[in-house]
């Protein structure tokens, strides 16, 4: 008798994954069909992608481990000029690109977070920011490398089975990528390896205590962040055929932070949520014209002050509310 309530339990847990990963994938066709062959909306698309995955990739070691690196504007730019010189200078088929970046920077990662390994908050986040600033100065200076400041341009198309794919087709695969990835984040943060991270960020000395290093969790969660935020640099950068040193700025990584606080930090969908409400404020609401980064900013104040667990943590409260509710409804007729 005893495990049929945990049944139930199980039962409930696997239903609520099944409609999640449902609804997401929904909505992601949904997004696929609304950019259709519209020019405009494809370039939204294609920046809500690319942002959405540079805030999956910090997700995991800020949201996830508590540890803040302000480095992945590196990242991004490792995965697009990745693609450009694999494009222009081998006749390698464009995936390898994406693989060689995604590895180069999960490595980088991983080297930046030893030897900052006993770093921490503020002095992390410096010492990190600084590297991504040495890193911009370095794609200028290596001409022969990167481009300089010109950047590489004429990068060929991505191909499947020898066909070129077009742009709409390239844009939903690129979404659909989105999708498989929040997927795979959120279920990494439900995972026994996920409640690790979070006890990691909450209770280091438990973990530790536990038999369970918390040093090389961190290196392998900022490895695995690293790699997400070079894809999506890549797959910009294959969309747009260039690639530049002021293609991926500071700038992107500052929004970045804030994305999940804005959507949500109980969910990977939340930081996906906030990427495309950057894109919707900053890009696409032309009445706010150039205040669009402010509007964003006061929206996430807002959101903090009202909803501290994010629009999607709002909207969970909602829900549970809603529940009980017609619970105790249907329990007073009875």
């Amino acid at each position: 008798m005893s495990a049929l309530p945990l049944r139930r339990a199980v039962g409930s847990v696997r239903s609520a994954e099944s409609a999640r990963i449902l609804g997401t994938l929904v909505l992601t066709l949904a997004v696929i069909g609304w950019a259709g062959a519209d020019l405009f909306r494809q370039d939204l698309a294609l920046l809500g992608a690319t942002y959405a995955l540079l805030a999956l990739g910090m997700y995991m070691p800020f949201n996830l481990a508590g540890a803040l690196s302000l480095a992945y504007s590196a990242y991004v730019a490792i995965g697009g000029y990745s693609v450009g010189l694999v494009a222009t200078k081998t006749g390698w088929p464009l995936p390898v690109a994406y693989l060689l970046g995604a590895l180069a920077s999960a490595a980088l990662a991983v080297v930046l977070g030893f030897a900052t390994r006993r770093l921490s908050g503020f002095y992390l986040a410096a010492v990190t920011l600084l590297f991504g600033m040495a890193f911009q100065s370095f794609l200028l200076d290596a001409k022969d490398i990167t481009g300089g400041a010109v950047g590489i341009g004429s990068i060929r198309p991505l191909t499947v089975f020898g066909s070129e794919l077009d742009r709409q087709t390239f844009i939903a695969l690129t979404l659909l990528i989105v999708w498989i990835v929040g997927v795979a984040v959120d279920r990494v943060r439900r995972s026994p390896f996920g409640v690790a991270l979070q006890s990691s960020r909450d209770v280091p000395a438990a973990v530790e205590a536990a038999g369970v290093g918390v040093p090389a969790l961190r290196l392998t969660v900022l490895g695995a962040g690293a790699a997400i935020a070079s894809l999506g640099g890549g797959l910009f950068t294959t969309a747009n055929q260039t690639i530049g040193p002021d293609t991926f700025t500071l700038h992107l990584v500052m929004l970045a932070i804030f994305m999940p606080l804005l959507g949500g930090q109980g969910s990977a969908w939340g930081a996906v949520l906030g990427a495309v409400l950057v894109v919707e404020l900053t890009f696409n609401l032309q009445i706010f014209e150039r205040s669009g980064s402010l509007i964003f900013g006061v929206a996430v104040l807002a959101v903090l002050l009202i909803a501290p667990g994010g629009i999607l943590g709002y909207a969970g409260q909602g829900a549970r509310w809603l529940r009980g509710a017609a619970t105790r409804t249907r329990g007073a007729r009875r």
